[in-house]
């Protein structure tokens, strides 16, 4: 790069990080006041709340980069030509292309990076909290649940026990899971404690019984145990069971998913979209990034209004970013939608580009004419 081209992506780099941090901070903030439970009601600590809820950073690092870039390349382009720094670069012979390149360079970066959350950032971030939401719902159980209390863990599933033993075991253990319309399960055991198998964390019954009773049938069916373990993962707001949602998986594996499991059969819909998805994120930076410059990347005077170029461009890209909302809902659906949300970005980026380098396909002997005309 030239020492202009650096400058001018010293702005836009700025401007983008500023845009990004800013943006981020503040949507991160408004979701984390959800999980705000786990301080008044769970019992945690703040550096886990901070660990738990920072998690959520790479999906909206994800959606909010090329918002971002957007911005950044608006500002910026505002900016220096506010300044009449535009204005002057292209008396001096600065082309568009040669305007363009440190920009360029600029929404390639943010491309690479958003790839970098959609494919490997954020399938790690939700298997992590996963995770981290488990080992919360057993501190829960075993040490924040006030004995002798019937304790609504989430709608359906109500937990009590009489009292707490030696090494941290609870006493008198009751449990009702009516969270499936189908059946009611009864839970009775002298103790239990919490347990962790690997990455798994299970509360151990000791000397119990399971009464299961099915929806319409007029006696309970009988269990008698003298040990049992219960999934934890079971357990609480990520209440979905053992299988991974597609989100918790990584990408190698959303490309082999297979249509054999039980939980991915009857959700096929939400893995073709999340899977393709993770590849068109990046799509939309390079779209946001050119459509920002296409409508400011031309040097204005300031008797000319920017205005109405700016509105534009912000009209389009909204209408861009919605269109894919909708696509996205449409592969859920059915695969038939896949090349129409592959194609929004694409096609806004196309036309977008066309219109920034409108004036280098023009007829050289109409442009001379317009430069005659302008003077």
């Amino acid at each position: 790069m030239t020492l202009i081209e650096r400058y001018i992506f010293k702005i836009g780099a700025s401007a983008f990080l500023a845009a990004l941090g800013v943006l981020t901070a503040v949507i991160w903030l408004t979701q984390a006041m959800k999980d705000f439970d786990l301080m008044t009601t769970k019992g945690q600590s703040l550096i886990v709340f901070f660990h738990i809820t920072s998690l959520i950073i790479p999906s909206l690092i994800m959606v909010i980069a090329p918002i971002a870039l957007f911005i950044a390349t608006l500002f910026s382009l505002n900016k220096l030509n506010g300044d009449s720094e535009l204005v002057v670069t292209a008396a001096a012979g600065l082309s568009p292309y040669q305007l363009f390149r440190p920009y360029a360079a600029l929404i390639v970066s943010v491309a690479l990076f958003s790839s970098f959350m959609s494919l490997w950032a954020m399938p790690w971030s939700f298997r992590v909290m996963r995770d981290a939401m488990t080992e919360v719902q057993s501190d829960f159980l075993t040490r924040v649940v006030r004995p002798g209390a019937f304790n609504m863990l989430e709608p359906g599933l109500i937990f009590h026990y009489r009292d707490r033993g030696p090494g941290g075991s609870l006493l008198g253990i009751f449990m009702l899971d009516r969270r499936d319309e189908g059946q009611n399960n009864v839970y009775l055991a002298e103790t239990g404690i919490a347990a962790k198998v690997g990455e798994q964390n299970y509360l151990v019954l000791e000397t119990g019984t399971i009464q299961r009773q099915d929806k319409g049938a007029t006696t309970p069916a009988m269990i008698v145990f003298d040990s049992y373990a219960l999934d934890l993962s079971h357990f609480g707001s990520r209440a979905d069971g053992a299988p991974l949602r597609p989100r918790e998986r990584s990408t190698p594996v959303l490309l082999a998913y297979d249509t054999a499991e039980d939980y991915v059969k009857f959700n096929e819909g939400r893995f073709r979209a999340e899977l393709h998805e993770r590849f068109i994120a990046p799509l939309y930076a390079l779209a946001m990034g050119m459509i920002a410059f296409a409508a400011l990347g031309a040097p204005r005077t300031t008797r000319q209004n920017r205005g109405a170029a700016m509105a534009a461009a912000v009209g389009f890209a909204l209408l861009l970013r919605v269109g894919g909302f909708g696509a996205s809902a449409l592969m859920a659906r059915g695969a038939a939608a896949i090349p129409l949300a592959y194609a929004l970005p694409l096609f806004g980026c196309a036309l977008a580009a066309l219109y920034a380098f409108r004036f280098a396909f023009e007829n050289p002997f109409r442009r001379a004419r317009t430069g005659l005309a302008a003077a």
